[in-house]
């Protein structure tokens, strides 16, 4: 009898010991799983936004960069997010009619509402930078220019980001933004593998690339010299970026972006003809009927004016290359240089060293020349390539693009051999050095301009915030995960004794 009250005990007591081990067991691995799950679970992106406006002097772009709350070496890694070009011509366009510019920049503001979660509108800094068709407006009538920063300030201000201010910025500034857009790309500032190069084993190093800028009213040239002193304290620049120190040459060329350089072109050789100028820099059969008031209002043909009988000036294209350079190169006075070193109209110019990347206006024009690979062409053919462009007729480019609009057409003549001229006669560029020109538009999807370089300047002084820390400390971390590891040993451990040597379990526990 006392047999079988022992053999009803005993598998009493098993089938609940089993039960309590079971649960234990399965306890301890949902605490394992949620501890590390817990701690281990990506954590939410602390992203910050910013807008950046390039108001330039034929278009104004819009441009959404993003960054990580912690910074690197002080400094916001900016990644470009998003570009929106503004329907319209350059916001200097607007200054007798700054009623439309509200309207004028709502489709690419209501984009970057799309694009940028609402709950960071308000920590989302806005920044409007009016580059050379604006200072050439102030030029002309400064009452004018402050209106229309006050009608994009009325507009961008009641949107519900943090707008910090529309102004015009600098020939320094913009050339020097650029510069830095260019290498932070490269990955000149920081050594990391991720970062796009250039096929060329210099681009290795960590020496810095210069920068070309080339855009309607206004080009820039910016670099660091090797060992040079810069005699011309208005050219230097001081940066800081990612831990080291820079010295920088910039200079603006306020009047020789490409389209106000047409400009004076015209107004030079409109004085030594009659109302019908027959053309070298357009295409042979290319006719066009300019007001002469659009063409001597400019502050850039001021020099040239001349009392004319006419009204009208009537352009007919010729179509040669080498007339076309020999007209070009007459607005580029290289006499009288008061430094060691000059480029034209008595501004200094350090020697050019290393590689240049060439953006804006060069890289859009070589483009549709076909030359922008990325091993660089030659000087000589380069020079072949637009000198054929030039001398085919108006009427044989019309069918070959047709999509191109005609006023944009009509110019790749001209803006092709001025390109060649500004480097050839402004920064003596030479046959060997050609090879280090790059002609460039996007780098890692962020487009080469300012407005990166200058959203990089403006994070410097965004204080980093602390990184997102995991739920658990570390040491918690590992006491949890030590503890419920040894109790699902002990439960392993346990079951196995009963299992296995039931006999001497049973012994200790009757």
């Amino acid at each position: 009898m006392e047999d079988v009250k022992d053999s009803k005990l005993r598998r009493f007591c098993s089938k609940n010991i089993l039960i309590i081990l079971g649960f234990s067991s399965i306890i301890a691995v949902i605490a394992l799983i949620a501890v590390g799950l817990t701690q281990n679970k990506p954590l939410p992106e602390n992203m910050k936004y910013g807008i950046v406006l390039d108001a330039g002097s034929s278009h104004t772009t819009l441009y959404i960069y993003k960054w990580p709350g912690e910074k690197e070496n002080d400094t916001g890694v900016v990644n470009q997010l998003e570009e929106c070009k503004v329907k319209g011509p350059g916001i200097s366009q607007y200054a007798n009619k700054t009623h439309e510019i509200s309207i004028y920049l709502t489709a690419c503001m209501e984009r970057a509402k799309e694009v940028i979660p609402k709950s960071q509108y308000q920590e989302t800094p806005v920044y409007l930078g009016a580059t050379a068709g604006m200072r050439l407006l102030r030029i002309e009538n400064e009452g004018l220019a402050d209106n229309v920063l006050i009608a994009v300030t009325q507009s961008l201000s009641k949107y519900s980001f943090n707008f910090q201010g529309a102004r015009v910025i600098s020939g320094r500034e913009e050339g020097a933004y650029g510069w830095i857009t260019i290498n932070y790309l490269l990955g000149k500032f920081t050594k990391k593998s991720r970062w796009f190069n250039l096929m060329t084993n210099e681009s290795d190093s960590q020496e810095t690339y210069g920068a070309l800028d080339l855009g309607g009213a206004s080009t820039q040239i910016t670099f660091v010299p090797q060992n040079q002193t810069i005699e011309s304290p208005q050219n230097a620049l001081y940066f800081r970026l990612y831990g080291k120190n820079y010295n920088v040459y910039t200079q603006s060329f306020l009047c020789y972006g490409k389209d106000q350089a047409l400009l004076q072109k015209l107004a030079k050789d409109i004085r030594e003809t009659d109302k019908i100028l027959r053309d070298p820099c357009f295409n042979h059969g290319y006719n066009r009927v300019m007001n002469i008031s659009d063409l001597q209002d400019s502050p850039c043909t001021k020099k040239y004016k001349k009392i004319l009988e006419f009204q009208q000036l009537q352009i007919q294209g010729t179509g040669n290359f080498q007339q076309c350079q020999q007209s070009i190169f007459q607005l580029f006075n290289t006499s009288n240089c008061p430094y060691s070193h000059c480029s034209f109209d008595k501004i200094f110019l350090p020697p050019l060293r290393g590689h240049f990347g060439a953006f804006s206006a060069y890289y859009y024009v070589m483009k549709f020349l076909n030359l922008t690979s990325e091993e660089p062409y030659s000087q000589e053919k380069v020079i072949d390539t637009v000198e054929k462009f030039c001398s085919l007729p108006w009427e044989e480019l019309k069918r070959n693009f047709g999509e191109v609009h005609e006023k944009y057409l009509s110019e790749y003549c001209f803006s092709g051999t001025y390109i060649i001229s500004l480097l050839q006669r402004a920064y003596h560029i030479t046959p060997d050095f050609w090879k280090n020109i790059h002609f460039m538009g996007k780098i890692q999807n962020s487009d080469v301009g300012w407005t990166l370089g200058y959203m990089l300047n403006l994070t410097n002084r965004i204080p980093a915030e602390q990184p997102l820390s995991a739920p658990l400390s570390y040491s918690t971390y590992v006491f949890l995960m030590v503890l419920f590891s040894l109790i699902l040993v002990a439960v392993v451990i346990t079951s196995l004794l009963i299992f296995h040597q039931p006999s001497y379990f049973w012994k200790d526990v009757v």
